[in-house]
């Protein structure tokens, strides 16, 4: 495992990594975010970060440290920022960080890098950094970037096996059925399934409010039900997108 992970190797290790042409570079993105009261604050960390893992060892990668701060939760996807430990950073903050360290790996020399992400409100703060990091980098430099959601890579069959009775939608998957499961695979030890809670799903209107209505969230900061998780799915999920994402990347990088 600690090949795997770029924090674990040496610079004279890492160094030898950098001399092959083909290697990936991972770098997951999360959040420390309230996940309800069976999910641990740093669920959507987490998960990115396992999930970059088992790529990387499907395609001989290395990972990065996990960006483990977000965007700010919303709470249409992540039930808001008036959750007790719910810690997020400004876009901008975020934005610059992913430029600064896309940059630096530039300087390293990767030319192959994957920004792998975990919590919904990143993503257009991540693009963003991205495309300031490529913009100061320049057209001559070889790096070359995919960023993705993972949960993008669930596919139909995979999504009409977990949920039999109607898929209700990822934004409102937040702390519920899907990332219940990937952590019952992942991590069983921090999930406490007797605190699932039952609170119906979350209704919301068209449009936002600011400031944020909080009567609007589920007391629980759980937006539909996890009742219906479970390790199985989590491992059916958890193979289907690893799977999936290391086709995408080799077909990209290949």
């Amino acid at each position: 495992m600690s090949a795997l992970l770029m924090s674990s190797l040496s610079w004279v290790a890492y160094q030898e990594r950098l001399q092959k042409d083909d290697l990936v570079l991972l770098l997951p993105c999360g959040a420390l975010e309230q996940h309800g009261p069976h999910l641990p604050l740093g669920t959507d960390a987490l998960l990115s970060g396992a999930i970059a893992q088992a790529v990387a060892e499907r395609i001989n990668g290395l990972v990065a440290p996990t960006l483990s701060y977000g965007y700010k939760s919303q709470p249409k996807s992540g039930g808001g920022q008036h959750f007790p430990g719910t810690t997020s950073l400004d876009g901008q903050s975020l934005s610059q960080m992913t430029r600064d360290v896309v940059r630096e790996f530039a300087r390293h020399g990767i030319k192959n890098l994957v920004v792998v992400d975990g919590h919904y409100e990143n993503q257009w703060f991540l693009t963003e950094g991205i495309d300031l990091a490529l913009r100061e980098l320049g057209i001559a430099n070889p790096l070359r970037i995919m960023r993705l959601e993972y949960w993008d890579f669930c596919t139909e069959a995979t999504l009409n096996h977990v949920f039999p009775d109607g898929f209700p939608g990822f934004a409102l998957e937040h702390a519920a059925v899907i990332e219940t499961s990937l952590m019952l695979h992942f991590y069983p030890d921090l999930v406490a399934l007797d605190q699932l809670p039952t609170d119906p799903p979350a209704n919301f209107p068209p449009y936002d409010v600011y400031p944020t209505r909080i009567e609007w969230i589920p007391p629980s900061g759980v937006l539909s039900s996890a009742q219906g998780a479970t390790a199985t799915k989590g491992l059916l999920m958890a193979e289907q997108i690893t799977a999936s994402i290391a086709a995408a990347i080799q077909h990209e990088f290949g």
